[in-house]
């Protein structure tokens, strides 16, 4: 199995979720995603993480939109660290899952992220930097983006302010 288990509650997730999968792809961490509903089959969470700590799963991220229950249960059955991902709803725009997930209540933890894309993206980084706690290789590449980064901000950093 891989190293990072992105779960869902529903295939239309996915279009935001992937993003997570792009990060880690980039940085060498191997992953699995799978859809899982907190609300429509309640009975594999328990499963789903065991199966995960037994085949060795570092971090999970779990994305979920409007009530958002999928990120604080499956950390209720499991010691992974969990990362929740608020997918936007259309109602509410993701707010709802946003708050959903981050007020978990005390002693059941749930590392919570940015709505949408770009929290994705950045639960890929946050498991990718768990990973390159004890994994070398993604260490080096964790510190590459970051300097990736700071290049493209330093070349784009001399404004023409005449030309705008």
């Amino acid at each position: 199995m891989a190293s990072v288990l992105i779960l869902m509650g529903s295939t239309s997730d996915w279009p935001v979720m992937q993003a997570a999968a792009r990060m880690l792809d980039s940085l060498g961490v191997s992953w699995e995603a799978r859809v899982v509903s907190a609300h429509r089959t309640p009975d594999l969470l328990p499963t789903t993480m065991q199966e995960a700590e037994q085949n060795d799963v570092r971090v999970v991220i779990a994305g979920a939109g409007g009530a958002a229950h999928l990120p604080g249960m499956l950390a209720a059955f499991t010691h992974l660290p969990v990362f929740g991902v608020p997918v936007p709803s259309k109602q509410l725009k993701g707010l709802d899952s946003l708050l959903s997930i981050v007020q978990m209540p005390k002693g059941v933890a749930v590392g919570t992220l940015a709505i949408g894309e770009a929290g994705a993206a950045n639960a890929g980084l946050l498991a990718a930097q768990v990973i390159a706690t004890t994994e070398p290789a993604v260490r080096d590449k964790v510190i590459a983006f970051r300097a990736t980064q700071r290049d493209t901000v330093l070349t784009n950093s001399k404004l023409d302010l005449d030309s705008l």
